[in-house]
């Protein structure tokens, strides 16, 4: 299968996987088969290009179905975690299977991040035992969490020393998966919260023994690759408005060249700034351009609606455009979330206005 296959596919099923009445199981060996999740990964290790390339893979994905791309985001942000990683053995007998679509890579890092900023505790714990460690705690909230099998990514703390990174496998006693959140849309994002209950988790399972540079190195990919979903979406919506201007909806003009200038001058920073490494030591201008591409989305959908008019509100015809509506009010709530992002530019005097 190539990208244009895969597209041919999500146009087909996207209303059926943001209402839950396609096959979840479907998204990541979808992906898989057109050869979208190797993006970024080292020759070497089975891939090509970089993480820009991820980035654009993302975006192409969302322009046709945001929950397939949150899915395409949680898988690759996985694989990127073992990139980073320096458990040669741990990559070697995980990386094949995510790449094939065997396994779903689900990651568990937001409570993470939002710990590397501040803004709340890590929600799994643990203690030293003889094989590794017994864990304890909650994820509220994981994505690609696929009933055939998965692994999450998570950030533990450990008493008495630093907090660390492991991969925990879907077959461990004393791990429960909850049932699918009813979400508004994207049902078939395999959303759910995981419980552990004194689960025993060997240390070869270890991504990284010091979580905060650990996280601070992945930072740019997870928040750059999640861009890659408010870029799609307004491009979609961009597209769709761009072929409904005409004589009667003239006056729109002015507001979609602003907009589609803006969405490519965001999009082209982003891009370089992942390439040029340069977000790893400066991330608060990577949050500024995540708020900004969430704005934009959030107003391309607007104005699709506008120049759509009151058809947009009418069965059939309005389907696609309900779906991307709320496609829109998802991206300022995915973690870390609009509010969280302005708080951590707030609290270092970096208000996102400036």
């Amino acid at each position: 299968m190539t990208l244009s296959n895969l597209t041919q596919w999500l146009d087909a099923s996207a209303q059926g996987l943001d209402t839950g009445e396609q096959d979840a199981e479907q998204i990541v060996t979808r992906l898989a088969a057109s050869g979208a999740l190797a993006f970024g990964v080292p020759a070497g290790q089975g891939g090509c290009g970089d993480v820009v390339d991820a980035l654009n893979a993302i975006a192409e994905v969302a322009s046709h179905s945001l929950t397939a791309a949150f899915v395409f985001w949680g898988q690759r942000a996985f694989i990127e975690y073992l990139l980073h990683s320096d458990n040669a053995r741990l990559r070697e007998t995980l990386l094949p299977g995510l790449l094939s679509g065997e396994l779903a890579g689900a990651t568990g890092l937001s409570n993470a991040m939002k710990f590397l900023s501040g803004i709340e505790e890590l929600g799994v714990k643990a203690a030293a035992n003889a094989e590794g460690w017994e864990l304890t705690g909650r994820l509220p909230w994981v994505t690609n969490l696929r009933k055939s099998g998965f692994v999450v990514a998570a950030a533990i703390e450990l008493q008495g020393a630093k907090p660390f990174v492991a991969a925990i496998p879907d077959n461990l006693p004393g791990l429960e998966r909850s049932e699918d959140f009813q979400l508004l849309g994207m049902q078939c994002s395999n959303t759910a919260a995981l419980t552990l209950d004194r689960v025993d988790l060997p240390d070869k399972w270890l991504l990284a023994a010091d979580a905060k540079p650990f996280l601070q190195a992945v930072r740019p990919a997870f928040l750059g690759m999640q861009c890659g979903m408010a870029i799609g979406l307004a491009r979609a919506s961009l597209d769709e408005a761009r072929q409904l201007l005409g004589a009667h909806r003239s006056v729109l003009e002015a507001d979609w060249a602003s907009l589609d200038q803006r969405l490519e001058r965001a999009a082209g920073q982003l891009r370089h700034g992942l390439r040029q490494g340069y977000f790893t030591q400066q991330p608060a201008a990577l949050f500024r351009l995540r708020i900004e591409l969430a704005e934009i989305a959030t107003q391309a959908v607007q104005l699709e609606l506008q120049a759509s008019g009151g058809k947009a509100y009418v069965q059939p015809h309005g389907q696609a455009f309900a779906r991307r509506f709320r496609e829109s009010a998802f991206v300022p709530v995915v973690t870390p979330s609009l509010v969280q992002l302005r708080t951590e530019l707030r609290k270092h005097g970096q208000d996102a206005a400036a």
